[in-house]
């Protein structure tokens, strides 16, 4: 291993510059702060479509039956 070292440096030296950039390049970011990457996670969360709200009527629903138990309950003890 040494003998390949001493023979050609420059090629060694090369591999090494390439292999730095190549690990380099594995954790690069492309946000610049958390706030881009809360921003773009999102926007495509919002293009998934998870935050939309799902229109359900069982709010209505249980409201219209506490009131309909009210006046049921009033007309009973009347």
């Amino acid at each position: 291993m040494d003998s390949i070292r001493t023979r050609n440096p420059e090629a060694a030296l090369t591999s090494l510059e390439a292999a730095a950039v190549s690990a380099r390049s594995g954790f690069a970011c492309m946000f610049s702060s958390s706030e881009e990457f809360e921003t773009a996670l999102i926007r495509e969360r919002r293009a998934q479509g998870r935050y939309d709200q799902r229109r359900t009527h069982w709010p209505v629903i249980l409201f219209v039956g506490c009131c309909l138990m009210v006046v049921g309950a009033v007309l009973l003890f009347n």
